[in-house]
């Protein structure tokens, strides 16, 4: 991705965004991934939560070391297991709530989930919801969401190398394939977690949930397994193991690319060989999963829940950055500066809309759902709705800038690209129809 950026824009906006990214990784996703892994591991396992990261991350740094083959070839094979683990899960966790209340079969505990929990199933919060400030209404659909989407999906050099490394044909189906998976999380994920929620309401689980004095909602899962079969319970033990493994060493090969590329060789050591590039990277990979191993514990991880830790702090960025890709594939007049200010000015932006309140009331933004109320009396932006606010300002500026700038003679770096790129096989439009489809019944139905 830093290369992309260094064509189309310049070397100063690929460094910046390549040192961004590397911090990033290493102390949000890196230490996330491997200290919600190993807490999966060790509420299954009943491990030693270190002696589990432990594991991990030297299992990680071996398949890392295997290149992007192996981490493919892992995922491919765990993909089938986690899934199947994932569909058994939900059955026995929906059974149980049925049979929690004198039914059976999983008709009944869906009845009773609904009943019990209802409130768990809406998509679409309103400000009365609890949960308003985490999912702000509407701007889970169209406002901040769409941009942690897109950004994570399509400018995310950990997710993009996987389909770089694939001809467009193949990039393509792996994609569409992945979109069908992704409509299957509400199934493995979401109704096992509110199935976990009613049975803990009700007495189950009741030491296995804590953790240091504390409730943790991301030990439900791990716990949920221990229902499983003893040999789909190893099974699925393995296949998640597997999966850990392979986010963690995608990530870590994503830290040693960029290190080795776009920082080490453009400024420290442009002449070096090839066998040295492969050895700095191997030691980039080695010190960044220390590193993770050091600081994830003291991170306050399990505090927020992991997806809300890793959106939120990525989200500091993540605005100015998709759009600085978004206009620099789409409008051609973009100029590096426009890029240079989205990349800094969104950070900045970011910060100054996170501490905003604690000097400014912004009471007069809560009729439009903007800003709620917290424990201190102080009202807050929810960072989702920070993100879409960043990016509207960082899309302003950059128009601002590059329209100036094309006025004064400055000529964009852009790039030409053959538009037969862009033609779609019948096969690929009648899938993405298909899932777009279910994605709108998914929505009208849990509104």
């Amino acid at each position: 991705m830093p290369q992309y950026l260094k064509k189309r824009y310049n070397g100063q906006v690929a460094m910046i965004m390549a040192v961004f990214w590397l911090m990033l990784y290493v102390f949000v996703n890196l230490t996330a991934i491997l200290y919600l892994g190993a807490l999966a591991i060790s509420s299954i396992s009943g491990l030693n939560l270190f002696f589990c990261m432990s594991f991990l991350a030297i299992f990680a740094v071996i398949i890392t070391l295997g290149g992007m083959k192996v981490i493919g070839f892992t995922d491919v094979i765990q993909v089938f297991f986690l899934i199947l683990g994932g569909l058994v899960t939900t059955y026995l966790a929906v059974d149980l709530v049925a049979k929690e209340f004198g039914g059976s079969g999983i008709l009944d505990g869906l009845a009773y989930l609904k009943s019990h929990a209802g409130d768990h199933f809406q998509m679409i919060f309103d400000k009365s919801n609890s949960n308003y400030m985490d999912l702000p209404g509407l701007s889970v659909l169209i406002g901040g969401m769409l941009i942690i989407n897109l950004n994570y999906w399509g400018c995310n050099q950990y997710i993009t190398q996987r389909a770089l490394g694939a001809d467009l044909k193949t990039a393509r189906g792996g994609i569409l394939f992945a979109a069908f998976l992704k409509l299957l999380m509400p199934v493995i994920v979401v109704l096992p977690g509110i199935a976990a929620y009613v049975l803990y309401q009700n007495g189950h689980f009741q030491t296995e949930m804590w953790q240091g004095g504390e409730l943790n909602p991301d030990r439900a899962y791990p716990v949920l397994l221990n229902l499983l079969p003893s040999g789909l319970k190893g099974l699925s033990f393995a296949a998640l193991t597997a999966a850990i493994v392979a986010s963690l060493a995608g990530k870590a090969n994503s830290i040693a690319t960029i290190f080795t590329l776009d920082i080490y060789q453009t400024k420290i050591n442009p002449k070096a060989t090839e066998k040295s590039l492969v050895n700095v990277g191997k030691v980039a990979i080695v010190i960044a999963m220390i590193i993770a191993m050091v600081v994830s514990p003291f991170l306050g991880i399990d505090k927020k829940g992991g997806f809300q830790y890793i959106q939120e702090y990525t989200g500091f960025v993540s605005p100015g950055i998709f759009a600085m890709f978004i206009f620099g594939f789409f409008w051609k007049k973009t100029t590096s500066n426009a890029a240079l200010f989205a990349t800094i000015g969104g950070f900045m932006f970011s910060i100054l809309l996170k501490f905003l309140p604690l000097v400014v009331s912004l009471r007069s933004l809560n009729p439009f759902g903007f800003a709620v109320e917290n424990d201190n009396g102080v009202y807050e932006i929810p960072f989702i709705d920070r993100m879409g606010f960043v990016f509207v300002l960082c899309a302003i500026g950059m128009i601002i800038i590059s329209i100036r700038e094309t006025k004064r003679g400055v000529v964009p770096n852009a790039m030409e690209i053959e538009q037969s790129m862009f033609r779609l096989s019948n096969g690929f439009i009648v899938g993405m129809l298909v899932v777009l489809s279910l994605l709108v019944a998914l929505y009208t139905i849990f509104w």
